[in-house]
C-alpha cells in the first residue's frame, strides 16, 4: 500500500484535532427483553487500534461513522448514541462523548471543549443527504472541524462521499492501521498470492459477483461456484433446476465466462449435488437430487454430499484460498452443512485464507471459526470492488508515501 499512515502524523498530533472515519456499520437485535442491542461489535474492535494509537499519542479525536442507511434524521433508532456505551466499554480510561450532530454550533462547541485524548462521537454521517453527494461544501465544514483526517473506514472506501473523499481535499488526510492492513492483505492475496490460487464463490446471485469472476480470471487455478448461482450456471448449461432460484439476465455471462475460463487453463467447478427442499425451513421435506436434475417443487438450498467432498479435494491443494459467498443458505441449520465442511477444509488446508466480508464473514463468525482464518474483510461490497480491480475512492484520496506532512 503506497499511501501514507496513521504513523507520519503520530508524533505531531498530540494537542490536535484528529477526524477519525470509522466503519462501526454494526447490525442490531433484540434482546429477551425486547431491547435494542448490538447484535456483532467486530466493526468496532476493528476500529480501536487506530483510535487508542491517536489517543495514546495526546490526539482530540473526532470519531465519524455511518449505520445503516438512514432516510432522515428521524431514524433515531440509527443514531450513533447506541454505540457511545460499547466504544466506552472498549475505552475505559478516556472519556468518550457523543453529540446529537455533524456540524454546527452545537458540534463546534463540543469539538472545543475536547482535551488531549478525548473522544468526540458525532452523529450519524448519514442522517445527511450532503454525505452520499460528496457535497463539497459540506466536506469543507466537516474538514473545519480538525487539523488531521485518518481513514480506516474501509468497508465504505468504495464510496466517494463527503466523509469518505470530499474531505481529504481540504486537509491532510492518512488511512488508518485496519484499512492499512485491508489493503496490504488484499493486495498481497491477488498480486502475489502464494500459489495455487483457489476462488469459493457463493451467494444468491450471479450479477453481483461478475466482476470478481472476471477480475480473477487471470490469476486463479481453480474456481468453485456454490450457493442459488450455482443453478444460473446449471440452467446454462441445459440443466434442470426445479424452482431453484435463476438469475435470468446472468445466463449469458455463465455461458461465456466457462468458455473464458476453459481458454486461460482456469478450472470452473460446479456442484455435482444439491440438498434440495421443497421449502426454506429447518422442518422441510429435504432430499438430495443431481444439481443438474432437480424436479419441479424442489429447490436447492446447499451443496450436497459428493460436492463437498470434491471441494474439498480442491481446497486441500490450494496455497490461497478467497472466498467470497457461503456456499448454501447458512443461516437456517438444515441448510448450513456445505459452509460449515468448506469452512473447516479452508482451515484444514493451511493455505492463506482470506474472507471477503459480507455473508461468508457472517457465516464463519456464527460458527466461531473467526481466529482460525488468515484475515475476514471488514468491507463485502469495497473487498468485491477490490477483488474486481477497481480503485477505490477512499483510498485513492489518500496522501501519498512519503510526502511530508505538517
Amino acid at each position: 500500500m503506497e499511501k501514507a499512515t496513521v504513523r507520519e502524523i503520530g508524533e505531531i498530533v498530540k494537542g490536535k484535532r484528529v477526524f477519525l472515519r470509522a466503519d462501526m456499520n454494526v447490525p442490531f437485535e433484540k434482546d429477551k427483553r425486547g431491547c435494542t442491542i448490538i447484535a456483532d461489535d467486530k466493526r468496532i474492535v476493528a476500529s480501536m487500534e487506530t483510535l487508542r494509537y491517536l489517543l495514546d499519542k495526546g490526539a482530540r479525536v473526532i470519531l465519524c461513522t455511518h449505520i445503516g442507511r438512514p432516510q432522515s434524521k428521524a431514524d433515531k433508532h440509527l443514531s450513533t448514541k447506541t454505540i457511545v456505551s460499547r466504544i466506552q466499554k472498549l475505552l475505559p480510561d478516556r472519556k468518550v462523548f457523543h453529540v446529537s450532530d455533524c456540524v454546527g454550533k452545537k458540534v463546534d462547541e463540543a469539538v472545543a471543549a475536547l482535551k488531549d485524548s478525548e473522544v468526540l462521537l458525532i452523529e450519524n454521517i448519514r442522517f445527511y443527504k450532503e454525505e452520499t453527494s460528496n457535497d463539497l461544501d459540506f466536506a469543507k465544514k466537516l474538514s473545519a472541524l480538525a487539523d488531521y483526517y485518518v481513514n480506516d473506514a474501509f468497508g465504505a472506501a468504495h464510496r466517494a462521499h463527503a466523509s469518505t473523499e470530499g474531505i481529504t481535499r481540504f486537509i491532510p488526510a492518512v488511512s488508518g492501521f485496519l484499512m492499512e492492513k485491508e489493503m496490504k492483505i488484499l493486495g498481497e492475496a491477488i498480486g502475489n498470492p502464494r500459489k495455487p490460487l483457489l476462488v469459493i464463490i457463493g451467494g444468491k446471485k450471479v450479477d453481483t459477483k461478475i466482476g470478481v469472476f472476471t477480475g480473477l480470471l487471470d490469476i486463479a487455478e481453480t474456481i468453485l461456484v456454490g450457493g442459488g448461482m450455482t443453478y444460473t450456471f446449471v440452467k446454462a448449461n441445459g440443466g434442470s433446476i426445479g424452482n431453484s432460484i435463476l438469475d435470468i439476465p446472468s445466463i449469458d455471462f455463465c455461458k461465456e465466462v466457462q468458455v473464458t475460463a476453459k481458454k486461460k487453463g482456469v478450472n470452473i467447478v460446479l456442484p455435482q449435488d444439491s440438498v434440495c427442499a421443497d421449502r426454506l425451513a429447518n422442518d422441510a421435506h429435504i432430499q438430495i437430487f443431481p444439481s443438474d436434475q432437480i424436479p419441479e417443487g424442489w429447490e436447492g438450498f446447499d451443496i450436497g454430499p459428493k460436492t463437498i467432498e470434491e471441494f474439498k479435494k480442491h481446497i486441500a491443494k490450494a496455497g490461497t484460498v478467497i472466498w467470497v459467498g457461503p456456499v448454501g443458505v447458512s443461516e437456517v441449520e438444515a441448510f448450513a452443512t456445505g459452509t460449515k465442511e468448506i469452512a473447516k477444509a479452508v482451515v484444514d488446508s493451511g493455505a492463506v485464507s482470506i474472507i471477503g466480508g459480507g455473508d461468508s464473514a457472517s457465516a464463519i463468525t456464527r460458527m466461531g471459526m473467526q481466529d482460525m482464518y488468515t484475515h475476514i474483510s471488514t468491507g463485502g461490497g469495497a473487498s468485491l470492488e477490490f477483488l474486481e480491480g477497481k480503485k477505490l475512492p477512499g483510498v485513492e484520496a489518500l496522501l501519498g508515501m512519503g510526502v511530508q506532512i505538517k
